[in-house]
């Protein structure tokens, strides 16, 4: 992850998607690039969308009886390779710090790339008995994968997120709260980043290292690949057995706990940026956007300037608590505010000059359409509120209609190739094994996403090796 300078030149998405992507984080000022190779440094505005992230999963978190806790980012070796297919599945992207203090460490030090191992440590002496079940813990942390080739937001070597982890008395129970919680961020993304999610189970091949399954919610991003943006998973007893996390059951017989696992991180900025901006700049849902409202006085003289100052102040007072507004009084002309504002993609510009004062109106200008409108002074909260509903509705529409239009049903390899070369996602039949799913991915580039849990079974014949199927997968190139 270089560096390179825009100069608030959006590129075009329909000549180069991922210098479209890179443009709109720096017109936006959401990060800049770091002296670390492959990390970032998120700036306030970045920030304030990760603060809504928090903001609103901690309240749902919290309804379902998760607690947040914190736990050390240093990890000792030997508990990382514990679990054998956990230490496995992240030994490419471990960072180990073999020195400090001047001197060789006894024991190397992993720099957390998920903290199921230091976690587990402690959880077996948490629990004793069925009562001190389920254990629901959350933590908000950064997080060292080193990532080969990255790219702000998306893949980082340093990125935050929150893992959940819990405990439960039995599988059945484990897997039901690792598919509800899948439930929760479907509901945040659909609700609140006015993304459609497509959710399911990873196939064998593309769970979690150490997991039974694994649960995920899978997006459409504007250029037709497919963007992971969280998952659960039913960790089985696998860790509770490696950990020896046990407690004594109803019947008083020591057993091992049945345990999940759930994530979401600053990637799904990237798919918020990915989803609904456009060659102008980012483009905000207003319940993501912390200035859903700016206020931009129009100044034809200096003379005029306090009068109007302070109109846009009324007006901004007028709109209450409910509603963030921001009004600028910056030295600028009006145009450069416009489009300074528009490529950050704040939800509705309100413009008020001399006109609009003798008027007692304002324009509402919508950031989704470009769309424009005088508006009366009397009933403006109504009418804005009215119009954040419309623009949040409006986003996600957009988006469920594209996923829709671009995701088809095929029966052969013909159809199959041609549509993911088109960039849709795929719902083909599959046999089931690992070697049909690799050759796929090798040949072809694409992947199983997920197996969707509204797919229904039903006779084919795999799309690759023509062998018997019982239901359709989703296939789609990625991110």
């Amino acid at each position: 992850m270089e560096g390179k300078t825009y100069e608030n030149k959006i590129v075009p998405r329909s000549e180069d998607y991922s210098e479209w992507y890179l443009s709109v984080i720096a017109a936006a000022d959401l990060a800049t690039y770091s002296p670390v190779k492959g990390c970032m440094i998120i700036k306030p505005n970045g920030y304030a969308i990760w603060e809504k992230v928090q903001e609103v999963l901690n309240k749902e978190f919290k309804k379902k009886g998760v607690q947040n806790a914190y736990f050390p980012m240093l990890i000792p070796e030997k508990l990382l390779t514990r679990e054998a297919q956990h230490v496995e599945g992240f030994a490419p992207e471990v960072a180990v710090v073999t020195h400090a203090g001047g001197a060789k460490l006894d024991e190397p030090l992993v720099l957390r790339p998920t903290s199921e191992t230091i976690m587990y440590e402690v959880f077996k002496d948490w629990i004793h008995s069925y009562r001190d079940l389920p254990l629901l813990i959350n933590q908000w942390a950064n997080v060292i994968r080193w990532e080969m080739k990255t790219k702000p937001f998306l893949r980082t070597t340093e990125f935050l997120w929150q893992e959940g982890h819990t405990v439960h008395k039995d599988e059945p129970e484990a897997d039901a709260y690792a598919r509800t919680m899948l439930g929760v961020y479907e509901k945040f993304f659909a609700d609140y980043m006015a993304i459609p999610i497509i959710p399911g189970v990873k196939s064998e091949s593309e769970k979690f290292a150490g997991a039974l399954r694994t649960y995920t919610c899978e997006a459409m991003m504007q250029d037709g690949k497919a963007l992971q943006i969280s998952t659960s998973h039913n960790l089985g007893d696998n860790f509770a057995k490696a950990f020896d996390i046990k407690f004594l059951n109803e019947e008083n017989n020591e057993v091992y706990g049945w345990q999940t696992s759930w994530g979401l991180s600053t990637r799904s900025i990237g798919g918020l940026i990915m989803t609904h901006s456009d060659d102008k700049g980012l483009v905000l849902p207003p319940k993501m956007a912390s200035i859903q409202v700016v206020i931009v006085p129009i100044i034809p003289n200096p003379d005029s300037r306090a009068a109007i100052e302070s109109a846009a102040m009324k007006v901004a007072e007028s709109l209450g608590e409910n509603i963030s507004v921001h009004v600028d009084v910056r030295d600028m002309r009006h145009g450069e505010k416009y489009f300074d504002w528009e490529k950050k993609g704040i939800p509705v510009r309100i413009e008020i000059g001399p006109k609009d004062i003798e008027k007692n109106s304002v324009v509402i200008v919508r950031r989704d359409t470009g769309d424009k409108e005088f508006a009366p002074m009397e009933n403006l909260v109504e009418k804005i509120s009215d119009t954040l509903e419309k623009i949040q509705s409006n986003l996600y529409d957009r988006a469920l209609a594209m996923q829709n239009e671009n995701t088809v049903t095929v029966t052969n390899w013909d159809e199959f190739t041609a549509a993911i070369e088109d960039r849709k996602f795929v719902m083909a039949h599959w046999d089931g094994t690992d070697e049909t799913e690799k050759s796929i991915k090798d040949e072809i580039g694409a992947t199983i996403r997920c197996i969707p849990f509204d797919s229904v079974e039903e006779e084919g014949s795999c799309v690759k090796t023509g062998k018997p199927s019982t239901r359709r997968v989703l296939f789609a190139k990625a991110h």
